[in-house]
């Protein structure tokens, strides 16, 4: 018998193959994810991002937020992570990322949502085996606010070499 290798592990691995994506499909990612301040507190500790406001209570009072926000690039990852077993669990790289945009706040305590829709496919002109899917990928709270858009373009086998 054979040790099994890294893509042994994966073999029974789910999410879409090229083919399998439809433009103005729309996949609704569960389950939700509570931002705790612990989790802002780790993230900002983890990326060296200084700025009071996510961890200082004291100096968040003080501004229009009046207490802590959530590091934005915690939100963009989270959401992320929320789109990756319907959009890019096969995904070979991801290509891009265009304007993502942050319209509302994220506090602690805030659950989000996610939902991609797919706005368009090609087949890739270097690779025959895979093909160009471009997704835009929404976030909300738990009060339906979006706090988090943005497009990305994903590279993804095709069923035939997958």
């Amino acid at each position: 018998m054979t040790k099994p290798t890294v893509h042994d592990r994966y073999a029974h691995h789910t999410g879409r193959l090229f083919e399998d994506f439809v433009v103005g499909d729309i996949y609704h990612h569960l389950p939700g994810r509570t931002i705790s301040q612990q989790d802002n507190a780790w993230f900002t500790l983890l990326t060296m991002n200084t700025h009071p406001l996510h961890f200082d209570e004291e100096y968040a009072a003080a501004t229009e937020f009046g207490r802590p926000l959530v590091a934005s690039p915690l939100t963009v990852a989270i959401v992320v992570g929320m789109s990756v077993s319907d959009v890019s669990a096969t995904a070979i790289a991801n290509l891009g990322w265009k304007e993502i945009k942050l319209p509302a706040p994220v506090f602690p305590g805030d659950t989000l949502y996610a939902n991609t829709e797919v706005l368009g496919k090609r087949e890739s002109k270097s690779r025959p085996n895979a093909g160009i899917v471009s997704v835009l990928t929404r976030g909300m709270n738990q009060d339906d606010t979006e706090v988090c858009v943005f497009e990305r373009q994903i590279l993804i086998p095709k069923r035939d070499v997958a």
